[in-house]
């Protein structure tokens, strides 16, 4: 039971970050498209990158609810740490889906749809800038008490290095986003995106590495972990492994690939995760609360393991076959 105990929230540990980063990943392109919208010159290229997402943009974020019941499953402890303390960022988070789902769909019946436009795009960038607070929140860390009982104030997650978390992953989702529209539009929407997609990725990069500088300097946790040997190898490899990659994604684009960006873009952000993973791993609450602290009984680890082991396949399969059969262009003729 003591070895259970110690493997099992390894098991969901890596289950979270699988969640997370297919919610990133999935959801990403969507919030970025969103973001993306507000700067559409006319209603038909608004209407096409609306239809682009028509038949994905909700199954995408049922991945987000997998990974809240999963947390709270799992780790019950860190669950009710993180919503006490980023109560504000995860509000403006839900409060930016909400606008953009009722904006979505009343958008699609409405004659006069210049509100709607707006209200689905600023609900796109409300919900990605409340998910920069929040990750850039516990990456700062969360004050806890012995027990591990939110201690801080109700805005500790507001502080420079959580802006420029926030920022870069604005960034990283209007990346995603262009790559995303490249393989769905022609012409000159592609063209348009093709270098919005450079844009981002330039942004990007120097979010990335504003933030790499900027988290050994802010956070002496981090810092000693970074340094320390045979980490600091790993870390300093996956800069190097980045801007290899970033320098691929701007090949593809110059080239004008139609597949390859996004490719890359999913590259680079797996290469984030695993980054990301290596330095909080193996705490749920960075530097705060281990997995091993924090994780339910090992009965209820199991229980739920069962559970999820048959839905993690119906899932992704179900994700496979939808972007299967809504493959292609989407194309102003095909607007309604």
């Amino acid at each position: 039971m003591e070895s259970l105990q110690y493997f099992l929230p390894q098991v969901w540990f890596a289950i979270l970050a699988l969640f997370l980063f297919l919610y990133v990943m999935l959801d990403g392109f969507d919030l970025g498209v969103g973001i993306l919208s507000i700067t559409s010159s006319d209603e038909e290229r608004r209407g096409i990158l609306m239809t682009s997402l028509s038949n994905v943009w909700d199954a995408n974020e049922t991945w987000l609810v997998l990974m809240g019941g999963a947390l709270f499953g799992a780790f019950p402890l860190a669950y009710s740490t993180i919503l006490n303390a980023l109560y504000i960022p995860i509000f403006m988070m839900i409060f930016g889906f909400i606008f953009r789902a009722v904006a979505f769909e009343f958008r699609e019946h409405s004659n006069r749809k210049f509100f709607w436009n707006y209200a689905f795009g600023v609900g796109s960038f409300l919900a990605a800038l409340g998910q920069g607070f929040a990750l850039g929140g516990v990456l700062a860390g969360i004050k806890v008490d012995e027990n591990g009982h939110f201690i801080g104030s109700t805005l500790d997650w507001l502080n420079l290095p959580s802006l420029l978390v926030a920022l870069t992953l604005i960034q990283g989702y209007v990346l995603i986003g262009s790559t995303y529209l490249i393989m769905k539009t022609e012409g000159d929407l592609q063209k348009t995106h093709y270098r919005t997609a450079k844009l981002a990725a330039a942004t990007t990069l120097l979010g990335a590495i504003l933030i790499t500088i900027a988290t050994p300097i802010f956070y002496e946790s981090a810092r000693s972990r970074l340094f320390d040997v045979p980490q600091v190898y790993f870390f300093g490899a996956l800069p190097l492994v980045g801007v290899l990659l970033v320098g691929l994604l701007w090949r593809s684009l110059s080239r004008q690939e139609e597949r390859g960006p996004f490719i890359w873009t999913i590259g680079i952000f797996l290469l984030t995760f695993l980054g990301l993973a290596a330095i909080v791993f193996p705490y749920i609450i960075p530097m705060q609360i281990t997995i091993y602290e924090g994780s339910a009984s090992a009965s209820s680890l199991v229980f739920m393991l069962v559970f999820i082991g048959f839905l993690i396949p119906i899932m992704l399969a179900y994700n496979i076959y939808q972007y299967v059969v809504f493959r292609g262009k989407v194309t102003g003729d095909g607007y309604g």
